[in-house]
């Protein structure tokens, strides 16, 4: 098995470092014996005969005869920066090139051992997904998905190709690991006893980026790790960098390993995740076989009712301001306003807005509590019925409250099923095997760096 990761003009380079050893004093390299912390038996001191920093060059390369070129790069480091709230450094832009090319690497090895296989992708299932894509992103729009793609410095084959690469993937998989993986009913049976036991405990709703590192690279792999989480406290999108980075098989879902008991994960990841609040971040935590960065997307009781799950009725009373108002009208507006909210009575009350302070009031009786902003929930789920939320607003949006007037309970769930703890257990195995796989195509590759 043979990987070539030495371009052209780094040989050239190498070539002239070693003439030039003839005639210019060199430091002594000592060899080192092979052991177990040191298996190559390298030097302490070493000549280097090319760049120091290999990923200083042409992002471009040859994988088994296909072509990366530097604009493949690009336009996928735009998919990736697109999703960013902030500016991206040039600095981290050249980490994300030196990333994308591994992952576009990755990509089409899956594509040509699918057409090896003859399982590959056809061009119609790529279309339809991009524009199921397009559909979700811009609704009855969907042709805007191509203007946005070239306005970002991207482009629609680019965003093709990822998804030609994540379906080759999927049927690789099912051709290769998935009739190979089995569970049997007694594991599933002992984790759903596990689970009654755990009744009350909560689950969390997890998103992951995965980075697998080895005792040699596992400095650089962790400096990676650590300028992702820099990226994600700026704003940055962690489905986008779960999408690219991640080296888990739930990359393709945006890293979502949905809802999880913390003993079913690793116990540095359960430690880590114990502390965390939904939308909250941590990382890079340390882990066998390499680092992973968790986002708590939700959490719950195991197999008991979610609170948020109810289904209330609420009044939404609020007043306008008129554009260009002084600040000290506004206030007193806000003012009159507030008091009339506390001398209501109940929500029969509440219409009485409309004539006495000239207020707008919405009703809504199926509106359930998740769906209502974070800061809100925990506010109306304290609440009683005919009592009303803060107020809240701003001048330009205008003020409102929300009143209480009913709420449906949610029934105990039933908690999860054979068949979904069945398939928990099949995508932990599948997502092993998954790593090892590409491992293998990887050493078997031939590649060339331009």
């Amino acid at each position: 098995m043979t990987l070539k990761a030495f371009s052209k003009s780094c040989a050239v380079l190498a070539m002239a470092g070693l003439f030039g050893l003839a005639s210019a004093p060199a430091t002594a390299q000592t060899t080192a014996v092979p052991t177990s912390d040191n298996p190559f038996g390298l030097p302490q001191t070493i000549n280097i005969l090319g760049p120091e920093n290999p990923n200083e060059r042409s992002a471009t390369a040859i994988v088994n005869g296909f072509v990366i070129t530097a604009t493949d790069v690009n336009q996928r480091v735009a998919l990736v920066t697109s999703a960013s709230n902030s500016e991206v450094s040039e600095e981290e832009l050249n980490r994300l090139r030196v990333q994308v090319l591994r992952n576009l690497i990755d990509e089409t090895l899956k594509i040509q051992a699918a057409e090896a296989l003859e399982v590959q992708v056809s061009r119609a299932e790529v279309n339809q997904t991009y524009e199921q894509l397009a559909a979700q992103n811009f609704g009855q729009e969907p042709e805007r998905m191509d203007e946005y793609l070239q306005s970002v410095g991207s482009s629609p084959s680019a965003l093709k190709r990822q998804i030609e690469g994540e379906i080759a993937w999927e049927n690789l998989l099912r051709r290769n690991i998935i009739p190979f993986v089995n569970v049997a009913a007694e594991e599933v049976n002992e984790v759903l006893r596990r689970q009654e036991e755990s009744r009350g405990t909560e689950e969390f709703r997890l998103g992951e980026i995965y980075l697998s590192a080895t005792r040699e690279n596992r400095a650089s792999v962790l400096q990676n790790a650590e300028r992702i989480m820099e990226q994600l406290r700026a704003g940055g999108s962690f489905v986008a960098y779960a999408r690219q980075f991640s080296e888990a098989t739930t990359a393709v879902v945006g890293g979502d390993l949905g809802f999880v008991r913390l003993g079913q994960l690793p116990p540095a990841l359960a430690t880590a995740a114990r502390s965390l609040q939904p939308g909250q971040l941590v990382g890079p935590i340390e882990i066998p076989g390499g680092f992973s960065i968790l986002y708590l997307i939700d959490k719950r009781q195991v197999l008991m009712a979610d609170p948020r799950d109810a289904v209330l009725s609420l009044k939404q009373i609020s007043i306008a301001f008129e554009p260009g108002i002084e600040q000290a009208a506004a206030e007193t507006r806000v003012n009159e306003f507030g008091t009339f909210i506390q001398n209501l009575r109940g929500c029969a009350d509440a219409e009485t807005a409309r004539e006495r302070i000239g207020a707008t009031v919405v009703s809504n009786d199926q509106i359930r509590a998740r769906s209502l902003p974070e800061q809100l929930q925990g506010i109306i789920l304290n609440l009683q019925i005919g009592q009303t939320t803060p107020p809240f607003g701003s001048v330009e949006e205008g003020v409102r409250v929300l009143m209480l007037c009913g709420r449906e309970e949610p029934e105990q769930t039933g908690g999860p099923t054979f068949a979904s703890v069945e398939q928990q257990i099949e995508q932990d195995r599948i997502n092993k095997r998954a790593q090892r796989y590409l491992r293998d195509l990887r050493n078997d590759a031939y590649i060339e760096y331009n």
